[in-house]
């Protein structure tokens, strides 16, 4: 490090912006994707449509379904049609121990089968373990977190003058404009960045910081749960039967219609905010009904919350429990993560906050590259390293997502594991565009690989009125229409590489010219 402050927190900004940037940008490029992953799973079933059946009628035609094909099963597990994913689906069983989904038509109760594919789920897992194993992914993830903080703070004391530099940006000045860029994105989402990324660390804090909970609980987490979540429905068993049990002794009892169990739950949660039931010893004396609503009716994160029925009298059990000071600020974090309030609104926000940060971590990426450039002492080696990881990773992975989108369609609808192709062909396409990187000099990579990812944008939905045979709805053509938007992004970026390498050379010609006169 160097002597001052400022000096060392420059060293600090610089290195860990680059040995852990190319992460970030992946963790928050798929994070932004994942922002609507609920709306990428719908486009990438087109066999699935929206009937705009509410959720009340919608949970009578799967009782119905699962009454005739599964009367005897303890466990119904019923996901009703919401706003963001209108589909209908039934399954029997723990879902805990890999109960298969099946998809009803909302209005008919007619079995449908959509394709495999591994949805926009893939981007939402991608985002926080990067496609490790779990425990280690989330431990790597967590760790690019923290030096995104590192970087966050000195980027803070580095930059004296930073609502000045919020307000300064010089176009076509070759690095002069990647950094001025880098430090606007950077100020101007500066409260975001701070947010999305402790919130982040925030979530996990269990599994980070485990000191406390080992001590109280003597390292049982099992029990830290049950005294911090004592109300949540998921947790208890019905009326003494263990969940999951085929031996069920009561006397066979009618289930209670339960549409007029999520038409309770919506008094107490809001009209259309229930997304699932869970049915223990449906068709007996002794069955309970749980209606958890969807993750998305306050800034208070819900997951596993729910409310309970009695099966037959269809009378209300058991209310949630107000969470307490801790776990409410907890979950209150998680929401703020998630993005899981204020609609479609705060996800459109946070999806362009989402993209601004993502030019931020390319623009410091690319900032290091101009500078290593113009140093004689640099490496070439590395820098070729550097430039082929920089293409690679912000090209090459943009690159790879709108092909995921495309093989969707391409390959068959009922071809045997397609979803395990859908993921090889993704990291196909992505490490090829590294190998492509580092056989063709730099500008040359971007521009093309940049506009490989443009055309495919821009083309998807000449690809999908080609392929598909089902009429398209809103939430499909907003999908295609914000991915062409993305295209067009791409495109112009695309366009304007020529012009700021013009722009940089005939500045670099201009600083030679005096030496030039002075030498003659």
């Amino acid at each position: 490090m160097k002597g001052s402050l400022t000096q060392s927190m420059s060293w600090l900004h610089t290195w860990c912006g680059l040995l852990l940037g190319w992460m970030l940008f992946a963790i928050f490029l798929t994070g932004t994707l994942a922002v609507f992953d609920k709306e990428i799973n719908w486009w990438m079933q087109p066999e699935l449509t929206d009937q705009a059946q509410s959720p009340a009628t919608a949970a009578n035609v799967a009782q119905r379904w699962l009454m005739e094909n599964h009367p005897d099963e303890a466990n119904w597990n019923i996901s009703l049609p919401t706003e963001r994913s209108p589909a209908l689906s039934v399954s029997v069983g723990e879902r805990r121990r890999g109960a298969v989904s099946t998809q009803l038509d909302p209005v008919s109760g007619a079995t449908v089968e959509p394709r495999e594919t591994i949805g926009g789920n893939f981007f939402f897992h991608f985002h926080y373990t990067l496609h490790l194993p779990r425990t280690l992914g989330v431990w790597v993830v967590g760790f690019a977190a923290m030096a995104m903080l590192v970087a966050l703070i000195s980027g803070i004391i580095i930059h004296k003058k930073i609502f000045k530099e919020f307000f300064t940006f010089r176009p076509a000045k070759g690095q002069r404009s990647w950094l001025d860029a880098h430090n606007a994105s950077a100020v101007l989402l500066l409260p975001f960045h701070l947010m999305i990324t402790y919130t982040g660390l925030a979530i996990f804090f269990l599994l980070y910081m485990p000191a406390a909970v080992n001590a109280l609980y003597d390292g049982d987490r099992q029990a830290y749960f049950r005294d911090a979540q004592s109300g949540r429905a998921a947790e208890q068993a019905p009326r003494g039967e263990g969940r999951g049990s085929k031996t069920v002794s009561a006397p066979a009892a009618p289930l209670f219609p339960l549409s007029e169990m999520v038409r309770q739950a919506e008094a107490h949660y809001g009209q259309g905010m229930i997304g699932s039931l869970a049915v223990s010893n449906p068709g007996r004396a002794n069955a309970q009904v749980t209606a958890r609503p969807v993750l998305g009716n306050r800034i208070e994160l819900t997951k596993g919350e729910g409310m309970v029925f009695d099966g037959v009298s269809g009378k209300l059990i058991q209310a949630p429990e107000v969470s307490r000071t801790s776990q409410l600020t907890q979950r209150v974090m998680a929401g703020l993560h998630f993005a899981q309030f204020g609609g479609y609104p705060m996800r459109w926000l946070y999806f362009v906050c989402g993209l601004i940060s993502c030019a931020m971590i390319a623009t410091g990426l690319v900032l290091y590259t101009v500078k290593q450039r113009k140093q004689s002492k640099a490496n070439p080696h590395f820098q070729r390293v550097v430039e082929s990881l920089n293409v690679a990773v912000v090209a090459g992975l943009a690159l790879a997502c709108v092909a995921l989108l495309w093989s969707n369609r391409l390959l068959p609808a009922g071809m045997a594991d397609r979803q395990n192709w859908e993921l090889q062909l993704f990291f196909s396409v992505w490490a090829l565009s590294w190998l492509h990187a580092w056989l063709r000099k730099p500008l040359d990579a971007w521009r093309e690989q940049l506009s490989t990812a443009a055309l495919l944008a821009v083309t998807l939905s000449v690809l999908d009125l080609w392929t598909n045979q089902v009429s398209l709805d809103a939430m499909r053509l907003s999908l295609l229409a914000s991915v062409a938007s993305m295209g067009l992004l791409l495109g112009w970026t695309v366009w304007k590489i020529p012009a700021v390498m013009a722009a940089r050379k005939v500045r670099s010609a201009r600083l030679d010219r005096p030496a030039a006169g002075a030498s003659s």
